[in-house]
Formats: C-alpha cells, structure tokens, sequence
C-alpha cells in the first residue's frame, strides 16, 4: 500500500508526472534504437541497465523500479528468445532475464543510496550555513535586548519558515514573527519551561522545544513547519539560549550599573546642596551675629547687612525650590496639563515673571509670524523660560542684550533665548545638561547649583520636546528648544512623564 501511495502521489505532482513521462519516453526510444540497430541481448541488457542507473539517481528508486519494469518487458520482447514474445524459452533466456532484473534492483539500490547520501550532505551543507548566518546576524547585532525581539524574525528568515515565537521565562514575555500564534502553542511554551518534552502540536503545525542554559531552562522556541532536523533544532536552541542567556547578563549588570549611578547621583546631590545651601546661611548667620551686636554699627552699615540677608535668603529659597524641581522629575511625577496659549503672552509672563533679576539687562521680544494660539503646559514652558532667562541674567554682564524668539516650523513649536555675553566654552558644551555639572567659570565664580538646565532638559523631555545649545566665545550663547506643535485640542489632555 504504501509504495502505491507513493508512486500515486509522484504522478499527482507536476513535476514527478514530468518524471515519469520522460523516463517512459526514454525507455520507449531506447528500445526502438536498440532495434533498429539490430543490438544482441547482451549490449540490450548494458543499455538498459545504463537507463535504469540513471533514473535512480535522477528521480528515485520507485521511477528506477518503473523503467526496469518497462526495460525488462522490452528486453524479453525484442532480444530474448523467442523473439517478439513474452515468453522466455531455454534456461540461457531465463537466466538472462533473471539476471538483468537482479541487476537492476540492486544497482537501482546503490544509485538510490547515493542519491540520497547527496541529498543529505547538501541538506547538512545548508544546515551548517544557515547556523553560521544566524550566528553572525546574532553577533553582529548591537543591542542585546532589541535581539530578543527580533530574534523570531531573523531565525523566520534564515530558515525560511512559517512562524516562530519565542517565549523568555524571566520575562514572561512571548515574542513573535507571526501574529497568529494559537492559545495552544503559548499554553506549550509556557509549560515546556516546566520540564515537559517537545511536542508537535496537533492542528497547529508547531514544533516547540525549551531552550537550555545548563540544566534550567530559560525560554522555550516553537516554529512551523516542523521541517528541521533534530541536529539544526539543538544547534539553533542552544544559540539562542546563549543569546537569552548574554541579555540577562548585560540586563542585570545594567540594572547593577543604575543602582551605582543612583547612588553616585544622590551622593552628589547631597554634596553639592550641602555646599551650596551652606553657603547662604552662612551669610545669614554672620549677618545676624553682627545685626544682634549692633554696637557702634551705624545705619548704613545695617541696611547693607539687611540687604545681605534678603539677597541669601532669596538664594537659599532658589536652591530649595531648584532640589525640590530635581526630586519631581527624578520621581517621574511631572505632569504635563495642556490648555491653548498665544506664544507673546507666554514670553511676556516669563519675562515679568523673571524682572527682578533682568533689571540689569535689555530684554527683546521676537514672535515671528502670526501669533496663533496653541495647546502646551504654559506652567512648565514658564519653568523652562525663567531657568534660560535667569541662567543668561547670571553668567552675562548688566547691560547685555537678552532676546526671547518664537516661531512656528513644521510640526514643532520653537522657542529661543539668546544672548551676547561671554559664550560657553567649547569643553563645556556638550556637558552643560548634565545633573550638578557646571563650567570652569561658573565653578571658579561660584554661580549656579548645576540642576536649572539638567531641569529645563528634563521638563522638555516630559513635553515631547527638546532643547539644544550653540555658543560662540566672546559672542555670546543661544539656547533654542522645542515642543511639538499642536493647534487642535488633543485628544488627552494630562499626559505624566514615564
């Protein structure tokens, strides 16, 4: 039964019908040759067998069986005596043909098994080329756990499958190339990390298989069609193992990493407030002291020490108030409530919101274009606006020009604050957003805590936005940032900073 099936499912194909057709065609020309010809029994029989072999390497043993079959009638039809007749007479006839059938079976065999040995050399030749690339793509890719998402689609790909998903334990995550994946085969998955072994799903055309790291599992891996071979599954199992493996490592010492960098960070915030709100009270301190022992201290001298007191006061509320901002946003808890602003009405309440400290300065208001409404958080844009404003009122000399710009370009609403002060050095440039960092000048001369445009970055961020800076020395700095432009209502109006 199951070599007619198999002959019947050869003939149901086109290109095993092709098969036949030409190896039937074969035998018949063959034959009339030999005929015509006049060939003897024995040079018949070489030709023949030569026919046989050849269809046997060619398309298999069940059409080498067909042509010997075909080959052996026209055998003993034309050259066996007697001669056009099935029948065979004396024993030489009966020898012949008995040993020509012998001869094809089992050269017809040993042409099968080479055929096949082929076959499965190349088989193995691409196995071992399609692993080489899957290691290489994986090698070569840069971020760890980006690979774990694309890791479906890339073994998808190199192996020309149908689907492949991938389950990580640690994560409880299931990723995909193929969005059709059934409950049944993620139940599998899910419970082939447990130690179950793995199966072919029934219906589902999946083969799953857990991925091993040592003795525990990490994951498991199931793909359709079930067409790869035990060797190519281990091998591609184990691979990705390593690659899940090689993620977890560089997660945990990423997570081990942000920890230190937390700890480096809340370290120095505290140094740096402790010097920085230090410094106020000490001012404050020696003021009083010399206010309580007003003892041939005359009028002059105690409004000055009056006035000292205001100005450190001041100076320590904005240090406060700058570490409370920095533990907000550390915190994840800014939030961004839009409501629709005219760009002019947001610089105007900046500037005026800022006029103690611009006194000394020249202040000029550019909007460019029409000065349409549009929906941002007017409360936080105002925090950014005074932190630049108060930043260029610090580090520049009185009588400087300050200039605020809007303008609308596509999809973005910008914003700049510009000055013509001294500039920023290249060397600080590319550093002046980080936490507490300040330049060698403002070190020098003690202005500033480092955290008004590491906040103004972050509340941007928080806003879809951005910020950056260009600065020529002697000439002067401009800060120029972002959000993104919005002229209808949006649909959410309250969005918190993740």
């Amino acid at each position: 039964m199951i070599p007619v099936m198999k002959i019947m499912d050869g003939l149901t194909d086109s290109r095993g019908a092709f098969h036949w057709f030409v190896a039937t065609l074969f035998a018949v020309l063959t034959t009339l040759l030999l005929v015509r010809l006049g060939a003897n029994p024995t040079a018949a029989g070489m030709v023949y067998l030569v026919l046989v072999v050849w269809s046997a390497t060619q398309a298999g043993r069940w059409l080498s069986i067909y042509v010997a079959i075909l080959c052996a009638l026209g055998f003993d039809y034309f050259f066996l005596p007697p001669v056009r007749s099935f029948q065979l007479a004396g024993g030489q006839a009966w020898i012949a043909m008995v040993s020509y059938l012998a001869c094809c079976l089992v050269v017809g065999r040993v042409a099968e098994m080479a055929r096949r040995q082929t076959r499965a050399a190349e088989q193995r030749r691409e196995d071992v080329e399609r692993l080489y690339e899957l290691s290489q793509e994986m090698m070569l890719h840069e971020d760890a756990a980006g690979l774990i998402k694309d890791l479906p689609r890339l073994i998808d790909r190199v192996f020309k499958l149908n689907g492949v998903v991938l389950f990580v334990s640690d994560q409880d995550q299931f990723y995909g190339s193929t969005s059709d994946v059934p409950a049944s085969v993620k139940a599998s998955l899910q419970a082939i990390t447990l130690g179950q072994n793995p199966t072919i799903l029934p219906g589902s055309g999946f083969y799953t298989t857990p991925l091993m790291l040592g003795l525990r599992p990490v994951g498991a891996l199931g793909w359709r069609p079930a067409q790869l071979s035990r060797e190519v599954a281990t091998a591609m199992s184990a691979q990705v193992a390593i690659v899940l493996a090689r993620s977890m490592a560089i997660e945990a010492t990423a997570r081990i990493e942000a920890v230190r960098e937390g700890e480096r960070l809340r370290t120095a915030l505290i140094d740096s407030l402790t010097h920085e709100l230090r410094t106020p009270l000490t001012s404050i301190r020696a003021a009083a002291t010399t206010l309580l022992e007003s003892e041939g201290l005359d009028e002059a001298g105690r409004l000055d020490l009056i006035s000292l007191v205001d100005e450190e006061a001041s100076r320590l509320d904005q240090l406060i108030g700058e570490a409370v901002e920095m533990a907000e946003i550390d915190a994840n808890v800014v939030q961004v409530h839009a409501a629709p602003q005219h760009p002019r009405a947001l610089l105007d309440q900046a500037v005026e919101e800022s006029r103690k400290i611009l006194t000394a300065h020249r202040v000029n208001i550019d909007v460019v274009g029409e000065d349409d409404p549009a929906w941002f958080d007017p409360h936080l844009l105002g925090r950014v606006l005074r932190h630049l404003l108060e930043n260029a009122a610090r580090h520049t000399p009185a009588g400087s020009r300050i200039t605020l710009k809007s303008w609308r370009s596509t999809e973005r609403l910008e914003f700049s604050v510009e000055d013509n002060g001294p500039g920023i050095d290249s060397a600080d440039l590319p550093l002046i957003f980080e936490k507490f960092y300040r330049g060698r000048k403002s070190a020098i001369k003690a202005k500033g805590s480092g955290m008004g445009l590491a906040i103004t970055r972050a509340i941007l961020i928080a806003h879809g936005g951005g910020i950056d800076a260009a600065s020529t020395p002697g000439k002067g700095t401009t800060f120029q940032f972002w959000i993104p432009l919005v002229e209808k209502e949006p649909n959410v109006h309250g969005l918190k900073n993740n």
